[in-house]
């Protein structure tokens, strides 16, 4: 297992990734407002304001996102303002996340800005994120 976690598992399915082929895009002349939710891999090159779930998604230079993000591997280039829950998360050059950041693998290159918290996240059995929380207190019933 190398630095930070990163096992060759998670290098192989790094690679996977990049190789896989973008299924959508959101063009740069595109500013979207509302949830999204995709299969697959898809880029964003425009403006989203909303949150955004699905399996592998690309944040180019261009693109920018104020909202949550929660994917399986997660390629910032662009601009994020929100909180990003993901297996693989990689912070490119000149890339600047502003939120909370949990995932299984992070990796963060030099001249990327990240201002907030990041989260390690246990993995479950399927591989996923899983955060680890408390049960709320519960409250007793008053009867009358």
């Amino acid at each position: 297992m190398g630095m930070f976690g990163k096992s060759d598992n998670v290098e192989q399915e790094m690679q996977k990734v990049e190789n896989e082929a973008i299924s959508s895009i959101i063009d740069k002349s595109m500013s979207v407002t509302g949830e999204i939710s995709f299969k697959g891999k898809a880029r964003i090159d425009g403006e989203i304001n909303g949150n955004i779930e699905g399996e592998h998604l690309v944040l180019s230079e261009t693109g920018k996102v104020n909202g949550d993000i929660t994917v399986s591997s997660f390629n910032c280039y662009g601009k994020l303002e929100g909180n990003v829950t993901a297996k693989i998360l990689t912070a490119r050059k000149n890339c600047s996340i502003i939120g909370k950041l949990t995932a299984g693998s992070l990796t963060v290159e030099p001249g990327a800005t990240i201002d907030g918290e990041i989260k390690a996240a246990t993995a479950d059995a399927k591989g996923s994120p899983v955060q680890n929380t408390k049960p709320a207190p519960s409250t007793p019933d008053k009867k009358t």
